[in-house]
């Protein structure tokens, strides 16, 4: 018999949740969210029932809860595969702590504006090759500019074969695991069977075999031609010790490398198309920003502070956050939220996207107004496009950053706008949300 001290939410067949899940990840949580309110509850057999939560109180809860209370690394065994095991991403308890402690330095303070002139040199270099008036597809331009920086800034690879083949390598492998109909199957065991470099999964694992060996033989040649002045992330990692006085072995150098990679380079260059479209469709929106960048301010740190282009940085994230939910917790010793009691094995899942889209705290919020975000600062737990909790996306300053740098020397310099003006709706790419992968647009100098 089901526990009656849950939220309520739907009676949906397993298998059929599960597609619309992968098929129509915003319908599914919007169509709950109008019959349940805030937080439903998504029900199994064997008792371990989902619980969605958006509600500010309960994500303030949530995020402040002690953390011997809720497991978070085991649910995120599903991207074990692609991560690796040592990774911050699928790591929990204290282990999680100790690899946070390490790799946050780099993403903070002077080290990460250090890295301004090379995000806007890499744009830069992107943005000449445009010709005026010729169309090209946007998403990815913006994965270019984005794959070019990680390997730069995190890699320290800036030319030659060796990138080259990473670089290539990685296109290919997060273009088959980012396939809506992939990523979507990961939810199925059955179909994670190596059948040969034919089948999907023998694919991932072949691609994921080339990008292995490059990246280890990256770290042992880096090791061995050792540089104490180099500031890519890659080398700060090697010097970095643990309470222990250890430092990160080369296992662990390659988790948070192929980890920074996907998730730093996919969602930083989702949320600039985003941008893109939103300033193209909306006239007063491209106007204000226009005029807040004729002043030919081209210096990364003075683009950074411009507050037009912050808040339409912070309204493009508010919106369509690049992940609808922030990584899942599991319930370990009975957890009170907003009056439920949450028994042991419980699975909570903080809801970004309904977040973002609540009326009382986003008037209008289908709309895309950057002007709210000057008017009024957002708690934590009203906005939280990179998470929260513990489990705040350690680059969340340096991806703002980045944004801001990039979309700046891009509309300094060019009109971006798309020859349609049908609506735009969003898909699914591999855990994100994306605008089509086919968008063409095209750059015309100002």
């Amino acid at each position: 018999m089901f526990d009656t001290n849950l939220p309520n939410g739907p009676s949906m067949p397993t298998l059929l949740r599960q597609m619309k899940l992968v098929f129509q990840p915003l319908q599914y949580l919007e169509d709950f969210a109008k019959v349940y309110g805030d937080n439903f509850t998504v029900r199994n057999k064997n008792g371990n029932h989902t619980v969605y939560f958006s509600h500010p109180k309960a994500l303030e809860q949530i995020f402040t809860a002690d953390a011997s209370k809720l497991d978070v690394g085991s649910e995120n065994e599903i991207l074990r595969y692609l991560f690796g095991s040592h990774s911050v991403v699928v790591l929990d308890g204290i282990p999680h702590r100790n690899q946070r402690k390490l790799l946050a330095p780099p993403f903070h303070g002077d080290r990460m504006r250090a890295y301004g002139a090379t995000i806007q040199d890499i744009t830069q270099q992107v943005i000449e090759r445009w010709q005026d008036t010729k169309p090209f597809n946007v998403r990815n331009a913006m994965q270019e500019i984005t794959l070019r920086i990680i390997l730069r800034v995190v890699f320290g690879l800036d030319e030659g074969t060796h990138l080259e083949k990473l670089r290539n390598c990685l296109i290919s492998l997060l273009e088959l695991v980012c396939h809506p109909v992939v990523s979507g199957a990961l939810l199925f065991q059955f179909w994670k069977k190596d059948l040969g470099v034919w089948s999907p999964w023998g694919r991932i694992m072949h691609l994921l075999k080339k990008v292995d060996e490059l990246i280890y033989s990256h770290i042992q040649e880096t090791r061995k031609n050792f540089d104490e002045n180099r500031k890519d992330i890659l080398s700060l990692m090697m010097t970095a010790r643990y309470d222990d006085g250890q430092a990160m072995t080369d296992e662990e150098l390659r988790d948070e490398l192929v980890s920074l990679l996907v998730i730093g380079h996919e969602t930083s260059a989702s949320s600039l198309v985003w941008a893109l479209s939103w300033i193209d469709q909306l006239p007063k929106v491209q106007e204000k920003l226009q005029k807040e960048l004729s002043q030919n301010i081209f210096e990364p740190s003075q683009l950074a502070k411009l507050p037009y282009l912050t808040a339409v940085c912070q309204e493009t994230l508010r919106i369509y956050p690049v992940f609808t939910i922030c990584f899942s917790r599991v319930v370990k010793s009975p957890l009170n939220v907003m009056g439920y009691e949450l028994p042991a094995k419980t699975l909570i899942i903080p809801n970004i996207y309904l977040t973002h889209h609540r009326k009382e705290v986003f008037p209008n919020p289908k709309q895309f107004i950057p002007e709210r975000f000057l008017e009024r600062q957002f708690s934590p737990y009203e906005y939280l496009p990179f998470g929260g909790g513990n489990r705040q996306c350690i680059g969340m300053a340096f991806a703002m950053y980045e944004m801001k740098i990039i979309l700046g020397t891009i509309l300094s310099q060019y009109q971006i706008s798309s020859s349609t003006r049908r609506p735009i709706k969003p898909a699914r790419r591999g855990l994100t949300i994306v605008v089509p992968p086919k968008m063409q647009m095209q750059a015309t100098p100002r």
